[in-house]
């Protein structure tokens, strides 16, 4: 898609409408990116919502800076280790109150519209709020996840067969029944009306984040969560504030590339990218340079994992791990004909339903945005009366009280969703992102080196075949052996699969409809000169990129 005005990519063709039609109106990219985000909520409701968190990367045309939103919420004040653990579990559970934190979107939102946008609530979430009242005709992605959570969330009790940390409890009949029709989920191009969510949305738009954080609601949702092993409080609720911090950055060739800061995981891709300018990527073959990639990302993730966490609690020491000579330490690590051995990253293979959106508008604003409820569906539990899906955020946290992550009340989780942001001679190139849990810094690696090694456009960038680490394999393998297990998208050859075997990589090839385990994306390119935008959308959803 190229356009001149502006522009707007989302996973979903009505989102991408609704953010469009903000900009026509001549609201900003922040007034877009939130009308994008609610529509999302409505018409990819397991992926995204009220009931999770976001994050936001901001270019402000005016005075050529980038601004890094976090919008991610706190575990409550009352939150215990030794509660989860007399509780049985040996892992973080997933689906139930315990991982629940103070939900940080509508926060965030509120935030952005104040500091970039130019429109109200009332404006900006319209579109959803219509959706969701009027009804829409779901969409083949969409409908598929919604027949694989059914039934999980008509759930009342814990599923004894699954291992322990996988038990989902799921909420009472009567709340599941609002994103189900007579019991069941909607068929591709079934319309469907999520009534409850959209009176949410219509209260927010009246009141404000207040009606979300303070009085009745707040109070409904912690009851909620508290009938379910949480411990959120009215009192963690109406304390939160979306916070304004500083991006951290790396350079790439002639390129800046802007991540937010922990508690995200943006970390993970910048030191991979750092890592990566070290190597002449454009002049070697497509093995040589996967293999390159993948081990830049072993080494960012190793990193990341260690060190990423809320900096209010932990002393991250970011000036030792951005530096040159740490960089260059590591970098000194990679061998072209074999992979690191026993080299621990220590990535989990799940969390991959988030939503990723990019806007520019015509002013040359643009905002690249995450917003996310973590798991598909979250913790499956849902507000009664509310339509709102809680998100399984503190989920992340770790069990080790002695790890920089340990779940501690009122700090944030490491988190997994980063947008991602390109200047170049301190201007605008691109605000993108990738989707998908653990994928998001891999993608952001992997779509960056298409578009500056390889001088693909944005469309061919995303359409380009990824790798994706997975678990680290220590069991079974032996005294020389590497460790850790590489996906492979459709696209990689059978001899490029081989080759990179005996690099060392334990290859498993992907194919079909499990490819999404690659991520998501969305690329919107400006031109400085001329101020025309380019755009791609991910083939591996339902979406599109729509300019005027």
């Amino acid at each position: 898609m190229i356009s001149t005005h502006g522009m707007v990519a989302s996973s979903q063709p009505l989102a991408t409408l609704a953010g469009l039609d903000i900009l026509r109106s001549g609201g900003t990219a922040a007034d877009a990116a939130v009308a994008v985000a609610a529509a999302l909520n409505v018409v990819e409701p397991f992926s995204t919502g009220v009931g999770g968190d976001c994050f936001a990367l901001y270019w402000h045309a005016a005075d050529k800076r980038v601004y890094a939103l976090n919008g991610s919420g706190p575990a409550a004040a009352a939150s215990s280790i030794d509660e989860i653990k007399q509780a049985g579990y040996q892992r973080y559970p997933l689906f139930t109150g315990h991982a629940v934190s103070v939900p940080g979107t509508v926060g965030g939102w509120s935030a952005l519209l104040s500091r970039f946008g130019k429109m109200q609530f009332t404006d900006v979430l319209a579109p959803a709020i219509n959706y969701a009242l009027e009804g829409y005709p779901v969409t083949e992605w969409i409908g598929a996840d919604w027949q694989m959570i059914a039934g999980q969330l008509q759930r009342d009790e814990v599923d004894d067969s699954l291992p322990q940390h996988q038990q989902r409890i799921g909420p009472q009949q009567t709340s599941a029944k609002e994103f189900l029709i007579d019991g069941r989920a909607p068929a591709v191009g079934e319309i469907i009306r999520l009534r409850t969510l959209g009176e949410t949305l219509l209260n927010i738009a009246n009141h404000g984040k207040d009606h979300f954080y303070q009085g009745e609601f707040a109070q409904q949702l912690c009851d909620y969560v508290q009938k379910y092993g949480g411990w959120l409080e009215p009192s963690d609720m109406m304390d939160f504030e979306a916070e304004w911090v500083e991006p951290i950055y790396a350079d790439y060739r002639d390129f800046r590339l802007y991540e937010c800061p922990p508690n995200g995981q943006g970390l993970a891709a910048i030191m991979a990218v750092k890592i990566a300018n070290g190597f002449d990527l454009a002049g070697m073959d497509h093995i040589e340079r996967t293999h390159t990639l993948i081990e830049c990302m072993r080494l960012g993730f190793a990193e990341a994992l260690q060190w990423v966490s809320d900096p209010k609690f932990s002393d991250i020491p970011l000036e030792q791990l951005l530096s040159d000579d740490y960089t260059r330490e590591r970098r000194n690590m990679i061998n072209r004909e074999t992979s690191i051995k026993h080299l621990k990253s220590g990535i989990q293979p799940i969390g991959d339903d988030t939503v990723y959106l990019s806007v520019i508008d015509e002013q040359g604003n643009a905002c690249s945005f995450i917003n996310s409820i973590y798991m598909i569906g979250g913790t499956g539990l849902i507000v009664p009366g509310a339509g709102v899906l809680l998100h399984n955020r503190a989920a992340l946290f770790s069990l080790d009280p002695e790890h920089p992550n340990a779940l501690v009340g009122g700090k944030r989780p490491y988190h997994t969703i980063i947008p991602a942001m390109l200047t170049q001679d301190g201007e605008l190139y691109a605000s993108f992102g990738v989707k998908g849990g653990f994928m998001q810094p891999q993608g952001h690696l992997q779509v960056l080196s298409n578009m500056i090694d390889c001088r693909h456009n944005p469309q061919q960038a995303l359409d380009m075949p990824r790798f994706r680490l997975n678990i680290d394999l220590c069991e079974g393998v032996g005294a020389d052996e590497p460790g850790g297990e590489v996906y492979l998208e459709e696209g990689f050859t059978f001899e490029e699969a081989a080759a990179l075997r005996r690099k060392g990589h334990h290859i498993s090839p992907i194919s079909g409809v499990q490819r999404r385990v690659f991520g998501i994306g969305q690329i919107i390119l400006r031109d400085p000169a001329t101020g025309v935008l380019t755009a791609g959308s991910d083939p591996r959803k339902d979406g599109c990129a729509m300019g005027y």
